[in-house]
């Protein structure tokens, strides 16, 4: 009876070490940083070596050096971000997400780290006002952003015609092409695209207005009941803003000051 206890005992412990030992790796485990598998320069784009960065990429890194946790970059399919993120295949996204009241029915945001507008590029020869001159003509936006439910709330009394893109390149590329006649997409990224040697004929043509349907600044996703992680984040974030580091990431990548919300 004795030594048939002691091996029950001896059963029992070695399950709580097991369990002790698989939380402790669970804890040690980095923590996922989801962006799009789609490069969106010069937020998110990987470097000659294959590597990811950008100013995005950095700044996830010096927010998760001011939690003292470690972090990887998870690339995602950014139709699938949210699921990914909701199902614990990734602890956060950090993609240029605009905190609006739509999606936070699905997910959480922490404070905004960063706000600018959206704008329309045109071709330089074309000399179509916006939003004046759009019926009739194409616009490009990427899908699942602000700038195609901006597009379809605000323009649908204009006449245009919505091309809608998985990807913010492929819509890029049409424009180059000239399937479409416009693009709508932030101004910090078309800026980087109108500079491009292939783009050279292209120009920003208008600014789009400040609405609800662009949210209130971006923020980095997360799943509702991470309440710690939020916490611990909102901290981080005040920190690089305080401290200068956000700054001096924009003012590397865009050479100006987007920081705050």
């Amino acid at each position: 009876m004795i030594k048939q206890l002691k091996a029950t005992l001896m059963q029992a412990t070695g399950i709580v070490l097991l369990a002790l030992s698989a939380t402790s790796a669970m804890a040690d485990e980095p923590l996922k940083i989801g962006i799009s598998a789609e490069p969106y320069p010069p937020f998110t784009y990987k470097d000659a070596d294959g590597s990811w960065t950008g100013f995005e990429v950095e700044l996830g890194q010096a927010i998760c050096a001011q939690m003292d946790a470690a972090c990887e970059i998870t690339p995602t399919g950014w139709s699938g971000i949210f699921p990914a993120l909701n199902s614990g295949k990734i602890d956060m996204i950090m993609n240029s997400l605009s905190i609006t009241e739509k999606r936070k029915r699905v997910i959480a945001f922490s404070d905004p780290y960063y706000f600018t507008p959206s704008a329309y590029v045109t071709a330089k020869a074309n000399d179509m006002q916006i939003p004046e001159d759009l019926d009739g003509k194409i616009l490009g936006v990427q899908g699942s952003t602000t700038n195609a439910t901006f597009a379809r709330r605000s323009l649908a009394d204009t006449g245009v015609e919505l091309k809608v893109y998985d990807q913010q390149e492929q819509a890029n590329r049409d424009l180059l092409a000239g399937r479409v006649d416009a693009i709508l997409a932030d101004e910090i990224a078309m800026t980087e695209f109108v500079e491009r040697d292939s783009a050279q004929d292209f120009e920003i043509r208008a600014i789009a207005p400040r609405d609800d349907a662009f949210g209130n600044g971006v923020g980095i996703g997360l799943r509702q009941e991470d309440d710690a992680l939020r916490d611990k984040l909102n901290a981080a974030i005040a920190s690089v803003l305080d401290n200068g580091r956000c700054a001096e990431l924009s003012q590397q990548y865009f050479g100006t000051d987007i920081c705050g919300g």
